[in-house]
């Protein structure tokens, strides 16, 4: 391997493409011999497998993200291990996204294949479980047609997020 002294400017690119950590992204520069592409597959293999370990792990916390749009609603159910990392800005962000992105789609299987810049929704889950380090699993998704679809959501931590969620007709 190659002694390579790895710039700051470098690490904090990689970061900021990754989200991992710090000296994560150091170690992988390290590794790829400052190759940034290297690096960034390197992070990923390694957070598929810090995914895979974690799955085992009971994640029971979590939140209820609500979506209404027109005659149709949407409810998803994401899990972490812990209260914390439920009220966590990156773990609310995941929420969003999986309603934002997955809106519309009826199974739970279909909408974590769908294709979000480039990655399955799964991946996403799998690169914040890496990054966050808790077990999170999208637990249930619940859709809902009619002619007057509402919604209600109790202890926000967002507009769409929060502990409870309700979806009526």
């Amino acid at each position: 391997r190659e002694n390579k002294l790895i710039s700051a400017l470098l690490v904090k690119e990689l970061r900021e493409k990754s989200g991992a950590g710090m000296m994560d992204a150091k170690k992988a520069l390290l590794e790829n011999n400052g190759d940034l592409d290297a690096a960034e597959d390197w992070l990923r293999t390694k957070g598929l497998l810090k995914a895979e370990k974690k799955s085992s792990r009971i994640a029971a916390e979590g939140l209820v993200g609500v979506k209404v749009y027109e005659n149709q609603g949407m409810l998803v159910e994401l899990n972490s291990e812990t209260d914390f990392v439920a009220t966590n800005k990156e773990f609310i962000e995941l929420v969003d996204l999986i309603l934002k992105e997955g809106f519309g789609v009826f199974e739970k299987d279909e909408l974590l294949n769908k294709n979000v810049s480039g990655k399955s929704i799964q991946e996403h889950i799998n690169n914040k479980i890496a990054t966050i380090g808790e077990n999170i699993s999208l637990r249930r998704v619940i859709c809902l047609k009619s002619a007057n679809v509402y919604s209600c959501v109790h202890n926000s931590v967002s507009n769409d997020c929060g502990k409870i969620g309700v979806l009526v007709s």
